[in-house]
């Protein structure tokens, strides 16, 4: 698709004025009508409060229809890469928009094991933070201090030393988000092992400790790498967006995802899993049955907020979740237990698909309905949720903010606004007033 040569025009016509405005079509037909001139021409903008009428770029990277249900990552279907690929391949993937050769692959595996540690002054940076402090706040401000020890890292350098700081991010990003638990339980930093493949990493650093032994389990390490695949990109979102942004700027790849995880944090973003298992440990700990709790959940004057169902963008069952549901069931039977949450989420989910009021709202469960369930069969402390949520974006955040890059139409991030506030008014001094 190339934006200088569009197919149709659209009229647009106010007052007595009439203009035609280029038409885009993306690879998957989607339609966008082109409005950079909009202003310039007839002195209007749009009105679109939260964009979601507003393409802000063209993309290679990921394509979802939530209508249907669909989501791909440079044209793979997520259930694809869910069964058969892992995190690192699928993060070449998003990066590269092409899946990698086996010798591209062990490149990359090999850059990111050894370049798994951090300064042993960063290290110390950890030690400034309270123990309470929430651990996305001090992955955010973590990963922005990357900025001041790879002082080098500039937004415009070459393509090769662009790659170098995205691989010490991805490759860094576990240390930095173990030791923010570590530091709230006043344990001792782990190092990585390079024998380890990643998801058995983040274990390690998260779970060992130099008194004994860790042999990370192989079945958590799977299903970990599962929620990493399906975290790893979802368009523009908010994060995504805040990451473009920000590197619209021109400000370093450091500085950008730090302002993604800040977006990220947010309870109707990423914050959304932490939220799902809060109100499953309510029902379970409550007086009331699911079935009540879903009729409170309908009546907007009950303040009982029904989480993990609906999505901005799906109005189909998310097809994240569906993976995640299944996933859910193998992991919990392979590691033996049961969990009463998975049983209370499953009795919602019922509920759900077979009443109209939420059928009618297309509120379907979502990626964050599941993804907690299995956050927490893995040992994953609540308050880490987000965090895990924020290793699996990660190269999403990267692949994007290098395609802004590369963009020859891209230009800093301005919204207009519509003004309502007071018209001209003249200085009263106060004595006057």
């Amino acid at each position: 698709m190339s934006s200088e040569t569009p197919s149709k025009t659209a009229k647009l016509t106010i007052g007595d004025t009439t203009i035609e405005l280029p038409v885009l079509e993306g690879s998957e037909g989607e339609i966008a009508i082109d409005i950079r001139n909009l202003r310039n021409q007839t002195g209007a903008i749009t009105y679109d409060p939260g964009f979601g009428n507003t393409g802000s770029c063209l993309s290679n990277i990921t394509y979802l229809d939530g209508e249907k249900g669909i989501l791909r990552y440079a044209g793979y279907p997520i259930e694809q890469l869910a069964e058969q690929s892992n995190f690192l391949e699928v993060s070449w993937l998003l990066i590269h928009q092409s899946l990698p050769t086996k010798q591209e692959l062990a490149e990359f595996h090999r850059e990111i094991t050894y370049h798994t540690m951090v300064h042993e002054d960063l290290k110390r940076f950890f030690g400034s933070m309270p123990k309470t402090g929430h651990p996305m706040a001090i992955c955010a401000a973590t990963v922005g201090a990357l900025s001041t020890f790879y002082q080098d890292v500039k937004y415009d350098d070459p393509e090769d030393q662009r790659w170098e700081a995205a691989v010490r991010l991805l490759a860094k990003m576990p240390t930095i988000a173990a030791y923010s638990y570590k530091h709230s339980k006043g344990q001792p930093f782990m190092y990585p092992q390079n024998d380890l493949s990643y998801p058995e990493n983040i274990m390690h650093l998260m779970f060992a400790t130099p008194c004994e032994p860790y042999e990370p389990d192989p079945v958590i390490a799977r299903a970990l790498d599962l929620l990493l695949i399906l975290h790893a990109d979802h368009e523009q979102n908010c994060s995504t967006s805040t990451v473009r942004t920000v590197g619209s700027s021109q400000a370093n790849l450091f500085a950008s995802v730090s302002a993604g995880i800040s977006a990220l944090w947010g309870p109707l973003h990423g914050g959304a899993n932490q939220k799902v298992i809060e109100m499953l440990i309510s029902i379970r700990d409550g007086d009331r049955s699911a079935k009540d709790f879903m009729n409170l959940a309908k009546d907007k004057s009950s303040g009982v907020r029904l989480m993990g169902f609906g999505h901005r963008v799906y109005k189909n069952y998310d097809p994240r979740a569906r993976i995640l549901k299944k996933s859910c069931d193998e992991v919990l039977a392979r590691m033996g237990t049961k969990n009463p949450l998975l049983e209370i989420a499953k009795e919602l989910e019922e509920i759900a698909l077979n009443d109209e009021y939420f059928i009618e709202r297309k509120l379907y469960p979502n990626v964050d309905f599941y993804s907690g369930i299995i956050y927490q069969a893995l040992g994953i402390p609540i308050d880490m949720f987000t965090v895990f949520f924020a290793l699996g974006r990660m190269p999403g955040w990267i692949a994007q903010w290098l395609e802004f890059h590369r963009d020859a139409d891209a230009r800093i991030m301005r919204p207009r606004q519509v003004y309502t506030g007071e018209r001209e008014r003249n200085y009263v001094p106060v004595d006057k007033r």
